[in-house]
């Protein structure tokens, strides 16, 4: 039986230390390859430990490989490079020593639909062969454009003209194209609270930004100020998830229209909405010719998929082509082939329905796994049954900077609401819950390896 010394006052979390002691173990040949660890109640027994800390530690040792499980069996020791003994390195921070026990927030890619992709590609390289290496259209090809327009008209409610459809790969190059479209001189206001590295693309291409005041329904026309564009995500804002309503979009429609400003809608994550239909976007309330559409297929289909779309009003289209049609695809023709078939045959609003399934029931095992927890007192969730985060209010003295350092210790990453302020300096006790990369498996033991800590 394996028998270890874990002291609970040494600052490491006991489900680490014990993964430490079992991993020392197999690096140094006390414990061999192939050699079957106890079950998880008899070590929990005999270390006088919980069984969530010895299933924490086992499943840490599972995912890097040190171990291996074996059905109604048990864990087996893996086979592992030996280290020699070196010199101990100077003490690191904790956040950097922890082993990663709960991810909240990473973007969750398991159910990528593997099998039609490939199909899709295999079809598209038979099909246009040696056509795929030949030059591309500036906007994209006719295809994908056509099949994107179809798209939003079926689940956006707008009515797009193909030819004003601009594919680019990724929206950090779109946002470019449009500082040089619209003008350095302009000044670009951007939501506060929000996503900075938004605020961070607009600084490098030396345009001025300014903080839009929000309030519980959107963005406040009153604080636009000086701006000429204002970048919104009014479907579902992020970091808050604030849905901003019809009137509110048109007092902000109105703002446009009547100083000759610009929109920019940011339309990310909009497909995931649970108890409802998506909201119509703001472009298709726009009578005068003021939004640009913006959209990407990086959280629906996947992160390394760089294919991102707007949509420009027909006047701000010409002008595109006059002073920047220049400009090549980024985008290769093999991706937005395929692309263009997936949209178009359904699979893409099959893979939308499967997925909102999907995350809504993770949402609810999170949420009930919350308000299980020792201290769900302490807890109070905050969201609107839409997108794929939610805010997770914490009633205690500390900073939510300073609460996300302390769940780095233990091993969990979350981002604290604060971060995604520009200029508010007071504190706040809110974590952004991002549940889409959860390991289900994991939540129960990081609940139970925070319980052990603070309670």
């Amino acid at each position: 039986m394996l028998t270890y010394e874990l002291k609970k006052s040494s600052g490491v979390p006991l489900y680490e230390a014990l993964y430490r002691c079992i991993r020392g173990d197999i690096l140094s040949g006390a414990l061999r390859p192939g050699e079957k660890l106890p079950s998880k109640r008899a070590l929990a027994e005999n270390l006088e430990v919980s069984k969530i800390t010895v299933e924490a530690a086992y499943s840490q040792l599972l995912s890097e490989g040190y171990i291996c499980s074996r059905e109604k069996v048990g864990y087996f020791v893996e086979t592992v490079e030996r280290r020699a003994p070196v010199p101990a390195a100077p003490a690191r921070r904790a956040k950097e020593d922890a082993p990663c026990l709960l991810d909240l927030t990473a973007n969750g890619t398991e159910q990528f639909p593997f099998s039609v992709w490939s199909r899709l590609q295999r079809e598209v390289m038979l099909d246009f062969g040696e056509a795929l290496l030949a030059p591309l259209p500036n906007r994209g090809i006719p295809e994908l454009r056509q099949a994107i327009a179809g798209h939003l008209a079926a689940f956006r409610g707008m009515r797009v003209d193909p030819e004003n459809i601009l594919i680019g790969a990724g929206t950090d190059f779109l946002y470019n194209l449009l500082i040089q479209l619209l003008g350095r001189e302009k000044v670009y206001a951007v939501e506060e609270p929000g996503y900075g590295k938004i605020r961070k693309i607009y600084a490098a291409g030396g345009v001025k930004t300014v903080s839009a005041a929000m309030d519980d329904r959107g963005v406040i026309p009153e604080s636009l100020g000086s701006a000429d564009v204002l970048h919104i995500s009014p479907s579902h804002h992020f970091p808050t998830g604030i849905v901003t309503p019809v009137s509110r979009r048109r007092e902000l429609l109105d703002w446009a229209n009547r100083g000759e400003k610009w929109i920019i809608e940011d339309d990310y994550d909009s497909e995931f909405r649970f108890d409802a239909h998506p909201v119509p976007a703001m472009q298709s309330l726009d009578d005068g010719g003021r939004v640009i559409y913006m959209n990407s297929f990086s959280k629906s289909l996947a992160p390394s998929i760089r294919i991102s779309y707007m949509v420009l009003p027909g006047g701000l289209m010409a002008a595109f082509q006059q002073k920047l049609g220049f400009y090549s695809c980024t985008v290769p023709s093999f991706e937005q082939y395929t692309l263009a078939r997936f949209l178009s045959r359904g699979f893409f609003e099959k893979h939308i329905n499967r997925m909102r399934k999907f995350y809504k029931n993770r949402r609810n095992t999170v949420v009930s796994l919350l308000e299980k927890c020792s201290f769900s007192d302490k807890l109070t969730i905050q969201e609107q049954d839409a997108g794929l985060h939610f805010l997770l209010n914490v009633d205690t003295s500390l900073s939510d900077q300073s609460l996300t350092e302390k769940l780095a210790a233990l091993g969990i990453r979350v981002r604290a609401l604060s971060s995604y302020y520009h200029d508010q300096s007071e504190d706040l006790h809110c974590l952004v819950i991002n549940y889409s990369g959860l390991k289900e498996e994991r939540l129960a033991a990081a609940l139970a390896a925070i319980s052990q800590e603070w309670t």
